[in-house]
């Protein structure tokens, strides 16, 4: 077995053999593992007696002999290390090693006696053997069946997952990857890809159609094979789905998509018929839902179905709408003023007062129209007529407060908090999410309370705002505040905008500008952009922006200038803010980074502690950005933080590299391989930017961003900078965002369902009266494609 493992491997292979002395570190999660072994073999020239070992192995038995594939690599400070690609557990050939093996502790009910009849009626290689044709088991004399199941099973489990690793490897996939196929399929790993590897599109995270593809040629699977075209249809919807943020895809489009990605590698045509036949088949085994001639993901489809339903239920309480007579209102209204020094507007009081009368309430505006002092207003007001105390802790552990207040992201709900006095958290939090919830996670929760305001509502996207009306009582009144014109949800869905423009919830927009701060011309300019206008004086220096006109490969040097600049006038890295559209290119993300932490964080002479990971270097003070959200450590995607201490594997106990990042005081601990986790926030993107502020943003605009100039992206940018904007770039860049708006339209059908479910309720009608007709796909619909198919009187159900 040894060495026909070892014939698997070309020539020039490495390997060392040794026997397992200590584990250093082990990732129950991704099975990362770093381990020390005596070395007992090797075909390199590695001379010494004892070698560290890292890779990915969910087993490593104590004191046990394994040969270990990969290379030797020097690491900047902990020497030469083997890095295994994979790993193969010595098994024992010799007839008295095969009994000592079996008659060992790992093998209960298998004593010595048992062992050696093994050996007499398997011969030499019995463990292979078994491990091939687990059957040969039966021609062993006095062995009952249950404890050869238990053999067999045990050896798998011990022998098993080694032969899955090689497997894989033969077939390209490198180590974290086969360890996530393992993990998804155990022992049926490499039955899975040999019957139908187009099934690892749906299973494992990281293996797209086209690696797919590949396997399936290996095997066989080509052209028009049902699996292969079953799987370049959920591809394509889920992509679309997850990458552009719609909730559904028309039929005649993803056909000729599905079709397109088919005949990608050159298998051949497909023809348009096939597809629609794998399409039905898919919405009948319910991996997809049809609606007329729209395909949904049934994650996306029920939330949308879900969320209305909520909403349908919350509007239906209508005990708010009398519960104040309007005298008492305004009199309270009126102290509430005379109190706290504010004079609302009209258009604030007509808010404050709509959210206090319904069930529930939109709130929408542009920067500077004063969303947050209605807020404020709203919950002084709340409490004032229902005589409920704004003080937690005048209420008991087990007494809710009954004010909720939440934002998509902490450092939106941190403002929310500091302007209103008052707790705020993250939808997530407020769910008890974990941080490890997927698209179709359906748990029930409840959210305990009497209000609920969210801010930011722009942000949360179809899934979570399905999670989240779920969760609410019938009785509690909800504000949704947020601005219209601001990008959409980074999950699929536009929730505010088609909320809004189903005119079914009470509604107020904000449009007077009271925060004008003398005069803001960031405020007047970001008014301008939302109607679509080009700032007249867009290039004329202000007292609180300018532009500065630079080409694309000027763009670093700029910024620097810049922010030295502002650094020479007392701000720091933490006020200024650095907003790029993307990541790649000479105006990237990446690389103004590079740049920035030169000029925020220096490290010249190298004396400074330092953690290399990959390309990146993190240092002590260095601004870095959460990109998952991690509920139970309270830090959420978006969340800006600072690296405040670093300690190296041979300082700690835990004899492993750690970075300490500091979210506003919340000390979150980062080991090498949770890296991954957070990236440098000297540049950050647009999107990344939603929910938050800065004193001072720097906007690069240049026509090589042309695939993401749009307006709401320029808008959303632009409104983050609280006191000084600094625009560089091409006017002619900025003028083709403003005027790009609606080119990526979502495709969602919220809308129109909120609409039809309450105007049936008007008719006297239920929603589950209304059937909605399945997924159409005519021959009228294909040949609309592709009217030269020849298939005149066929339609896709006569290939069911």
């Amino acid at each position: 077995m040894e060495q026909s493992s070892m014939d698997l491997f070309a020539d020039g292979e490495k390997y060392v053999k040794g026997r397992h002395l200590v584990t250093i570190f082990h990732n129950e999660e991704n099975f990362y593992s770093v381990m020390r072994i005596r070395v007992t073999e090797t075909n390199d020239t590695y001379e010494e007696k004892e070698a560290v070992v890292t890779g990915y192995f969910p087993q490593i038995h104590e004191q046990e002999v394994y040969t270990f594939y990969g290379q030797f690599k020097d690491h900047p400070k902990f020497g030469r290390q083997f890095h295994a690609r994979h790993a193969q557990k010595e098994i024992p050939q010799t007839k008295q090693g095969i009994v000592t093996y079996l008659s060992s502790e790992l093998f209960k009910g298998i004593g010595k006696k048992t062992a050696e009849t093994i050996v007499e009626t398997l011969g030499e290689g019995a463990i292979s053997k078994i491990l091939d044709h687990p059957s040969l088991l039966d021609d062993v004399p006095r062995l009952p069946a249950d404890k050869a199941q238990k053999l067999y099973e045990t050896l798998l489990e011990h022998q098993g997952l080694e032969q899955v690793m090689v497997a894989l490897n033969q077939y390209g996939f490198g180590p974290q990857l086969s360890m996530k196929i393992y993990q998804a399929y155990q022992q049926q790993a490499i039955e899975v890809i040999q019957k139908n590897p187009y099934q690892l599109v749906e299973d494992v995270e990281g293996i797209g159609f086209g690696r797919a593809d590949e396997l399936g040629a290996q095997i066989g699977i080509d052209g028009e094979h049902p699996d292969r075209i079953k799987a370049g249809i959920l591809f394509t919807v889920e992509q679309q789905s997850l990458q552009d943020g719609h909730c559904y895809l028309e039929a005649e489009p993803l056909l000729k998509e599905v079709k397109a990605l088919l005949e990608k590698s050159g298998k051949g045509q497909i023809n348009y018929e096939a597809i629609a036949a794998q399409l039905i088949a898919l919405e009948e085994e319910g991996k997809v839902i049809g609606e007329n001639d729209r395909v949904f993901l049934p994650s996306l489809y029920f939330s949308e179905k879900g969320l209305v339903s909520n909403i349908e239920r919350m509007l239906g309480q209508n005990q708010y709408e009398d519960q104040f007579p309007e005298s008492e209102f305004l009199l309270a209204l009126g102290e509430l003023e005379e109190r706290t020094g504010v004079q609302y507007a009209p258009s604030q009081k007509e808010a404050i007062q709509k959210a206090l009368m319904s069930p529930m309430m939109l709130l929408t505006g542009g920067p500077g129209t004063g969303k947050t002092t209605v807020i404020k207003g709203i919950v002084e007001l709340y409490s004032e007529l229902h005589g409920c105390s704004l003080d937690p802790k005048s209420y008991g552990k087990d007494e809710p407060f009954p004010v909720k207040l939440a934002a998509p992201t902490g450092r939106a709900a941190k403002r929310m908090a500091e302007s209103t006095g008052l707790p705020a958290v993250t939808i997530h939090r407020l769910l008890g999410f974990s941080g490890q919830e997927t698209l179709e996670d359906d748990e029930s929760r409840e959210v305990e309370g009497r209000l609920l305001i969210i801010d930011e509502m722009s942000m949360v996207d179809t899934w979570l705002a399905h999670q989240l009306f779920k969760a609410l009582p019938d009785d509690m009144q909800v504000v949704l505040v947020g601005d219209e014109d601001q990008l959409p949800s980074v999950g699929p869905g536009q929730v505010l905008k088609d909320l809004l423009a189903s005119g079914t919830i009470s509604t107020v927009k904000l449009t007077d500008i009271y925060r004008q701060e003398e005069g803001s011309s960031i405020i007047e300019m970001a008014h301008e952009m939302k109607n679509g206008l080009m700032p007249s004086n867009l290039t004329k220096q202000q007292k609180d922006r300018s532009f500065l006109a630079c080409r694309v490969q000027q763009i670093p040097e700029v910024v620097e200038q810049v922010v030295k600049n502002a650094m020479k006038k007392g701000f720091t890295a933490k006020d200024i803010q650095v907003l790029a559209p993307m990541y790649k290119g000479p105006a990237g993300i990446d690389r103004l980074n590079v740049i920035l932490q030169e000029i925020f964080n220096a490290n010249p002479d190298g004396s400074r502690k330092q953690i290399d990971f990959g390309d990146v270097h993190y240092r002590i003070g260095d601004k870095v950005l959460q990109l998952v959200n991690q509920p139970e450590q309270n830090i959420f995607n978006g969340d800006i933080g600072e690296v405040v201490s670093i300690f190296f594997a041979k300082e700690n106990t835990e004899k492993q590299d750690m970075v300490i990042v500091s979210y506003e005081g919340n000390e979150v601990t980062y080991t090498r391989q949770d890296l991954n986790q957070i990236t440098h926030a000297f540049c950050c993107s647009i999107h990344k930017s939603q929910g938050s502020e800065f004193p001072i943003v720097i906007l690069p605009v240049v026509k090589s961003y042309y695939r993401m100039l749009r307006r709401n992206l320029l808008y959303t940018a632009i409104t983050r900078s609280k006191q000084f904007l600094i625009l560089c770039g091409e006017e002619e860049a900025f003028r083709i965002g403003i005027e790009r708006n609606d080119d990526l339209t979502r495709k969602t059908a919220l809308k129109e369902k909120l609409v039809a479910v309450l105007e049936t309720d008007k008719q006297s009608d239920t929603q589950e009266n209304k059937v909605q007709p399945p997924l159409s796909l005519t021959e009228d619909t294909i040949a609309a494609i592709d009217p030269m198919i020849g298939m005149e009187n066929v339609t896709p159900y006569d290939f069911l």
